[in-house]
């Protein structure tokens, strides 16, 4: 039975969608929340729920007294007005125990496997990976990110640093690869060891300073719109849509690294550049490093079907290296849905603390 999405989250896409299309211009005045329950037919709480995803996400803003105004514009090249600017921290790679997957849940779900699948997790998985996972990834993806995909297009590999060998391989080398500056170190060390020539572009508060994106002559442009590493910026709407037009020149390829983006503090996490991409020329990228563990070592690529055909000429030949038993062991994790149990409770506390308490 296909459950019907919440009310605030139709609303939230309605309005989205009119402001992207220029049915709101950049700079106008939204209706006021009472206005808009009643010419919509929905509750305040729905309309406030929607305008604070919106503000989150960077398509409006707050203004005290005066109401809600639009600050996305379409082809911006311009930095976000000052009055939008958020502190943010920089982020870092510890052990986090609090936020820890709970390894009683690990520990039974692993026994389980053990007596569902018996000899089977001595089996080589296929080079792509087994399809039990990419097939639980695709229907996640459905439902938390906005991503529609058949499990033919995602790829299993052995964490980020091996899918952007990947990425290489089937890109070819000979291209000029554009990253953020600062990013995380093994994303420019592994491009350069593969004999990629790499452009650091500076980021700003709100993504990739615009004249440097403008400038760059590259053809791939790797990113992390959700609190890049170490910086901890996230990108805006309106340069999540600068990239999609930088990409949007024949030739030109965006590699979206989406580490950490289900610890979103949204109500609905950011979303995805992929999701919002209209020439299918963008990879996705991402691990259970930081939702499940670090010692588990998976990750996965999300390519669009013009890319299949190429990946599988040019790097289709390499063996999954990650075993079996963990890629089945992740799969009946996300079946079960104590994967997005855990990520909804470590969201649900994390909001708490931000709000004093209140959700």
């Amino acid at each position: 039975m296909k459950q019907e999405k919440p009310a605030y989250l139709a609303l939230y896409e309605a309005v989205r969608q009119e402001i992207i299309e220029g049915t709101w211009p950049y700079g106008s005045r939204l209706p006021s929340r009472r206005q808009t329950a009643r010419d919509r037919g929905v509750s305040a709480v729905t309309v406030d729920h929607s305008y604070e995803l919106l503000c989150q996400e960077g398509y409006i803003e707050s203004r005290p007294r005066s109401g809600y105004f639009v600050c996305f514009r379409q082809g911006d090249t311009f930095a976000l007005p000052p009055a939008r600017e958020t502190a943010r921290h920089a982020v870092e790679y510890s052990d986090d125990k609090e936020n820890a997957f709970p390894f009683s849940v690990l520990a039974r779900t692993m026994r389980r496997v053990l007596t569902e699948y018996g000899e089977a997790i001595l089996n080589k998985s296929p080079n792509a990976g087994c399809e039990e996972l990419r097939r639980a990834i695709s229907l996640y993806l459905a439902r938390n990110r906005g991503i529609r995909t058949e499990k033919e297009q995602i790829i299993i590999g052995s964490g980020a640093e091996y899918l952007y060998g990947l990425v290489v391989e089937m890109l070819g080398s000979d291209r000029v690869f554009a990253i953020e500056a600062p990013s995380y170190e093994k994303i420019e060390q592994v491009y350069r060891a593969r004999g990629v020539q790499c452009d650091l572009l500076p980021l700003g508060r709100d993504g990739i300073q615009t004249a440097a994106l403008n400038r760059t002559s590259a053809q791939v442009l790797h990113i992390s719109p959700y609190r890049s590493f170490p910086s901890g910026v996230t990108a805006s709407a309106s340069k999540r849509r600068e990239y999609l037009q930088w990409a949007a020149k024949e030739g030109r390829y965006i590699v979206e690294d989406d580490f950490e983006s289900e610890f979103s503090l949204l109500r609905k996490p950011e979303e995805t550049v992929f999701a919002r991409a209209e020439h299918q020329n963008v990879i996705y990228l991402n691990t259970f490093s930081r939702t499940i563990s670090p010692s588990i070592r998976v990750g996965y690529m999300v390519l669009p079907p013009h890319l299949l055909d190429i990946f599988t000429r040019k790097a289709g030949f390499y063996s999954c290296p990650v075993p079996a038993f963990e890629q089945y062991v992740l799969a009946a994790l996300m079946d079960s849905g104590d994967f997005e149990r855990h990520i909804n409770r470590i969201r649900r506390r994390e909001r708490k603390k931000g709000t004093g308490g209140v959700l």
